[in-house]
């Protein structure tokens, strides 16, 4: 007996497309996507990379830097590539696409700095499949401006420190 197609959620659709263009991402601390829709419609995509013409993590190594926060603590970041949210919002300016209004998918709460780009492009609404352990900046900050976040599921990405 055949089972019925059921045809996914628009969110899951877009989550779904948003986990197909993070397989190009170039940086394996972080093979992320985003793609920004609005009204249905996909107006520019990003996954994390070096800018063009530029050396990829997947090529030549990481770039890591050390972050010392407020409390003393140390992090490790890799530099050397854009993340997804970035990329995606730099691909719509760099085509004239205007993303006032839009709905931005990607895989964890973004970070501080794409944080405050989502929130200077006029983007309204983020869903992310998961929760990002620094993530807490950008939740308030989105909260602050009226930013609408959802998650796809409960669960948190770590990050190890290197």
């Amino acid at each position: 007996m055949n089972e019925p197609y059921i045809r996914p959620l628009w969110d899951e659709y877009f989550m779904n497309i948003m986990q197909a263009v993070s397989t190009r991402a170039t940086c394996d601390r972080g093979r992320s996507g985003c793609l920004i829709v609005r009204d249905k419609h996909i107006l520019a995509t990003g996954y994390v990379g070096s800018p063009p013409g530029l050396p990829h993590c997947d090529e030549v190594g990481h770039q890591m830097k050390t972050t010392i926060h407020e409390d003393g603590h140390q992090t490790q970041h890799c530099v050397r590539t854009i993340h997804a949210e970035m990329n995606a919002i730099v691909q719509a300016a760099r085509i004239g696409v205007s993303l006032e209004g839009a709905t931005l998918y990607c895989r964890m709460t973004p970070c501080a700095t794409c944080a405050r780009s989502i929130i200077g492009a006029g983007i309204k609404h983020v869903i992310c499949e998961k929760r990002y352990h620094a993530g807490e900046e950008s939740e308030k900050m989105f909260e602050q401006v009226g930013i609408r976040l959802d998650f796809m599921t409960a669960e948190t990405q770590n990050y190890a420190k290197q």
